[in-house]
């Protein structure tokens, strides 16, 4: 099996200017501090230093050796790389001594040399070890998880993480086979999977959604992205910005949800003799929604699902 090296894999930053725009960098803020909650492959955060000035900072989070390894050779000292995944943004931005910064970028997308890197297990257009980890280092592999996880919480991870209607007959096909042999690559599940899978979207591989659930519940995509976002929004200055870019319905659900705790606060009764100025305000104020153009998604077929939710922080409180 010939495996194309992360170095040889090409990855296109989806609504790279947009983004950069959206975070709003100028005026006093050109040397604010920045965070980018998903440092990739670095296209955002090489844009978004292009446009800080002398004194601005940057920090950016990655779980992936492979982006660690890449953003090790941005030699800018305005750069800093951290090892950790955005849900730890808090305490790595207090150990390096920083309260709040000027703007939060988290693109919640994998990356093209992720998913074409058949040695990472993500897809099933090539077969490889089933991995899945975006941190190699940490934690347990898919395959291992799928050789001793009970069929019900199979099931759950599959129908929750994949909306897959037919999670029970792929939960239970996993469990038939793994009692005989290891599924231990790729190309076996995917196989699993198609048998599983009566019927299916047209031009939707059959093994899309259990892919992505799997890989998902792996990584606690969903989970790290709530505490994610509680994280940014405390971190952030009064009038900085949040930028949040998704690629399926369950991330755009957790930020768009977010987001509406912020803006919108429960009233008290009008008739209640409540002055106006301690009547409760909103803490955030939406700034746009926003999808790639049709030029941007014939030059990157990956990026016609991402959603990137703008919202601005109204008060320090």
């Amino acid at each position: 099996m010939t495996v194309t090296t992360p170095s040889e894999l090409i990855h296109h930053t989806v609504l790279l200017d947009e983004a950069i725009d959206a975070l709003n960098i100028q005026g006093a803020r050109i040397n604010g501090v920045y965070v980018d909650g998903t440092f990739g492959r670095g296209g955002h955060s090489r844009k978004v230093l292009s446009q800080l000035g002398p004194q601005g900072r940057l920090i950016a989070f990655d779980k992936d050796p492979y982006a660690i390894a890449n953003a090790e050779q941005i030699l800018d000292p305005r750069f800093s790389i951290v090892h950790e995944s955005f849900a730890d943004m808090h305490t790595a931005l207090s150990d390096l001594g920083i309260d709040r910064v000027d703007g939060v970028l988290m693109d919640l997308g994998i990356s093209s040399p992720q998913v074409d890197d058949a040695e990472r297990g993500f897809s099933f257009r090539n077969d490889g070890p089933l991995d899945m980890r975006m941190d190699t280092t940490r934690g347990i592999s898919a395959a291992e998880w799928l050789a001793h996880e009970d069929e019900q919480k199979i099931r759950e991870v599959i129908e929750n993480y994949g909306e897959e209607r037919f999670a029970f007959q792929i939960a239970k096909a996993i469990v038939a086979r793994r009692a005989s042999e290891s599924i231990s690559s790729t190309r076996q599940l995917a196989e699993l999977v198609a048998h599983a899978v009566k019927t299916r979207e047209k031009g939707k591989d059959p093994a899309t959604r259990t892919f992505q659930a799997i890989r998902i519940f792996i990584n606690k995509e969903l989970e790290d992205l709530e505490i994610g976002l509680v994280a940014a929004y405390e971190s952030l200055a009064p009038e900085a910005r949040m930028a949040i870019i998704s690629f399926h319905s369950l991330e755009d659900r957790i930020v768009k949800q977010f987001f509406a705790s912020k803006v919108k606060v429960a009233q008290p009764d009008r008739r209640l003799p409540i002055r106006e100025a301690d009547l409760p305000k909103p803490h955030m104020r939406l700034i746009s929604r926003m999808k790639p153009t049709e030029q941007e998604v014939l030059r990157n077929a990956r990026a016609r699902s991402a959603i990137m939710r703008v919202a601005e922080r109204i008060g320090a409180s």
